[in-house]
């Protein structure tokens, strides 16, 4: 076993609190030989329904890891939401927010034949957060991770709120996701504070002001900003972190068959947290989130993180 995993697996029972805050849905993945063309019409075939979400992803994959984590994903009523729990449950998870007043939302994703994925996101009440489902969630020490799906939806000022009232000592991870530019720039602004942890692929870098592929000045302006660690995912170059003045560089990706890039981003972001909340260093918490994305990209669907023996032989 390499020393990194190694040092993982020896530590992760003693791991910091982790809280997942965001969406649960379902992913109805289909195929196509393109995108739809505006006014036609493009046959598609149905790949499979899968568990799906930005913060259900982060979820199933640190679970898989095994590492313990507080997941906060509302779960309403109706069809959709009562999928969601019979699947949750059947893979050994439980959301600790179920509420009324809505179903969940689904999701179209559109598989190309090199992997790329577009969504189509019918949302739900995973996006109406109110401030009576948060007032349980006083969370005094570790991680909680957050969503810009959930940034930017009508509510997020709920969650910005509750996000500015944490103690210090918990560290906010938060990935932008797709919808980052829907996000009112105010809302951006409040969130590049001192403890804030951020992971961005390379689009999301450059909706924050990356120029070109400068990602080395980019990382730097923003940890000057956050006093974080700061993380931009390259695709094929791998990802480039900045931790500290002096501790900062290039992690290198793992070379896999791609299927579909569903959860890339998100498996990714889990393997981050876990790395980061068992007391491996940031280089090494990345070179595992490295793993378990390349790992989850091929195979289809968002929902295959795997465990420590599947990366093992796997890799």
């Amino acid at each position: 076993m390499k020393p990194w995993l190694n040092q993982f697996v020896e530590q992760r029972k003693q791991a910091q609190p982790v809280m997942v805050l965001g969406a649960s849905v379902m992913d109805v993945v289909a195929e196509t030989d393109r995108l739809p063309e505006r006014g036609g019409d493009q046959p598609a075939f149905e790949r499979g329904v899968h568990l799906g979400g930005c913060a259900l992803n982060i979820v199933l994959a640190l679970h898989r890891l095994e590492v313990n984590c507080t997941p906060m994903l509302p779960v309403g009523e109706g069809m959709w939401a009562d999928r969601l729990r019979a699947e949750m449950a059947r893979k050994g998870i439980e959301s600790q927010l179920n509420v009324n007043g809505g179903d969940n939302g689904w999701c179209l994703a559109l598989v190309e034949p090199d992997g790329e994925r577009t969504f189509i996101s019918f949302d739900g009440i995973e996006n109406q957060w109110q401030p009576h489902w948060l007032e349980s969630m006083q969370p005094t020490s570790g991680f909680v991770s957050v969503s810009g799906y959930q940034l930017s939806s009508p509510n997020s000022d709920v969650l910005i709120n509750w996000l500015q009232h944490l103690p210090v000592e918990v560290k906010v991870v938060i990935d932008f996701g797709p919808r980052l530019d829907r996000i009112a720039p105010q809302t951006v602004q409040q969130l590049l504070r001192p403890g804030v942890i951020l992971t961005l692929n390379e689009r999301e870098a450059k909706l924050l002001g990356m120029q070109g592929d400068d990602v080395v000045a980019f990382c730097h302006r923003l940890y000057e900003l956050t006093h974080e660690l700061v993380v931009v995912r390259m695709g094929d170059a791998g990802c480039y972190y900045q931790r500290s003045h002096d501790d900062a560089g290039w992690v290198e990706p793992c070379r896999v068959q791609v299927v579909d890039t569903i959860g890339a981003g998100d498996s990714h972001c889990a393997g981050l947290l876990a790395g980061l909340a068992s007391g491996l260093t940031a280089k090494d918490s990345l070179i595992l989130a490295n793993h378990v994305a390349a790992y989850v990209v091929s195979f289809r669907g968002g929902d295959c993180a795997p465990t420590v023996g599947e990366l093992t032989t796997f890799f």
